[in-house]
């Protein structure tokens, strides 16, 4: 049975009880080549340990356990977790948990992330991923297209979401998925993220006090960075304006602009006058 064919897919859906539960965002992938094309992104070889997120059905997770050493797939539904114990491969430990709960140090160092995500967990598996203290090597994402597009942004079109993600790795778009290659069909296309996650973050530095002063710096979209931080922080102008200057930012600019190297100087100062 084929399970990136729909009809193939409805078939094994109903001789196994099941139907696709759109409050965990179940949209299973029906198009092949996207498919060899999340695993090429996750770079594998035979030696590798992947952690799958949400396998559903399984279409996935037999391809992926051919390809490496081991396999843990994490399953929230518990009727597809049954599904995915019958007659699997010798390498392939299927966990029935919630993702966001899951120990990833339980682990090894250096494992690697392959995986169509839930549209509603995103932003809270990026943050599992990415500040854990066993972050994957590389990450291959099937994700919502536009979250995407925001994640790979350059300097001029910079979030929070932006930086979230470039400060621990680097983020490419591989393709995009159209909804039509998925069944049921979401309402948005797809598409394949790659994040090849650094040793060390961008720069050393307190990340509570790094995103205090990221996101005081966003949260005035279309004003100057200096009256961001200025009401972010609770600062007056002039220091705001002395932040900007010490750190060589114009007094213009706006948050989305700055690249990771003047973060870096704006963090600095800020630490230097104890504002974060």
């Amino acid at each position: 049975m084929d399970l990136t064919d729909v009809d193939d897919l409805k078939v094994a859906m109903r001789l196994a009880g099941l139907k696709a539960q759109k409050t965990l965002g179940q949209h299973f992938l029906v198009d092949n080549d996207s498919l060899e094309a999340v695993m090429q992104a996750g770079e594998l070889n035979s030696d590798d340990v992947v952690l799958e997120i949400g396998p559903g059905l399984g279409v996935m997770t037999a391809p992926l356990a051919a390809q490496v050493k081991s396999l843990v797939a994490v399953e929230m539904d518990q009727d597809l977790a049954t599904l995915l114990e019958r007659d699997k491969p010798v390498n392939l430990d299927v966990r029935q948990a919630d993702i966001i709960s899951f120990d990833l140090t339980s682990l090894p160092s250096s494992y690697k992330v392959v995986a169509n995500i839930p549209y509603y967990l995103t932003s809270k598996i990026f943050r599992l991923l990415l500040e854990s203290s066993n972050p994957p090597a590389i990450m291959s994402l099937l994700i919502q297209k536009e979250v995407a597009q925001r994640i790979v942004a350059r300097p001029g079109q910079m979030s929070v979401l932006a930086f979230s993600v470039q400060y621990y790795g680097a983020p490419t778009l591989v393709r995009i998925v159209e909804r039509h290659k998925f069944w049921p069909p979401p309402k948005v296309d797809s598409a394949i993220l790659q994040v090849k996650v650094y040793d060390q973050p961008a720069f050393n530095a307190d990340r509570d006090k790094l995103f205090r002063l990221v996101k005081a710096g966003f949260g005035e979209k279309r004003k100057m960075l200096k009256n961001s931080l200025a009401g972010g922080l609770n600062l007056e102008m002039a220091l705001a304006e002395r932040l900007l200057k010490e750190a060589k930012i114009k007094p213009t600019a706006r948050a989305q602009e700055l690249d990771m190297r003047a973060w870096q100087r704006l963090y600095d100062i800020a630490l230097k006058y104890e504002i974060i």
